[in-house]
């Protein structure tokens, strides 16, 4: 299976991406289909293939985010030692991934520590540009004041709020 140069594999040695896709396995999934819940174990870890995926946080299903380019990876609770998944992953689409056991995956990357860096950097600038997006999305639907928390991320509502 080939992925485009600037998916999460880009600039790794082709040896180490051999034997990270020999690992993979291809599923095919049906519109509607849940491939995990949020809760659920954290033991799988995925790229989009063809199809769309919707991300989504608690009972109500919030969308969190939508998985639709080739190539774009989810379901990284698996890689980063959660015991679950943050979110819940539901086809939108009919849908094909690659996907990797995490157990698996963990023995190819303990192999390997200069490319596992390598995945784990490029796993944290997609992270960090979903993290981006999702904080512009917040700001602009939320008239509340980012209070001076020394960086916690903390939320205060502004008087305006507060009065209503």
């Amino acid at each position: 299976m080939y992925l485009k140069q600037k998916d999460i594999f880009w600039d790794m040695n082709k040896d180490f991406v051999k034997k990270i896709m020999d690992i993979a396995a291809t599923t095919s999934h049906k519109e509607g289909e849940w491939l995990f819940r949020e809760g659920d174990p954290a033991d799988s870890f995925y790229i989009l293939l063809k199809g769309r995926v919707k991300l989504s946080l608690g009972e109500t299903g919030h969308i969190v985010y939508i998985v639709n380019n080739a190539g774009e990876a989810f379901g990284w609770s698996s890689l980063i030692g959660r015991e679950s998944f943050s979110a819940s992953a539901e086809c939108m689409t009919p849908t094909k991934v690659l996907n990797w056991d995490k157990d698996k995956l963990q023995k190819v990357l303990e192999k390997d520590p200069v490319n596992s860096l390598l995945l784990y950097r490029c796993l944290a600038e997609l992270l960090g540009s979903r993290l981006l997006k999702s904080y512009t999305i917040i700001a602009s639907l939320s008239p509340a004041e980012i209070s001076p928390s020394y960086g916690t991320g903390q939320v205060m509502a502004s008087p305006e709020t507060e009065a209503e």
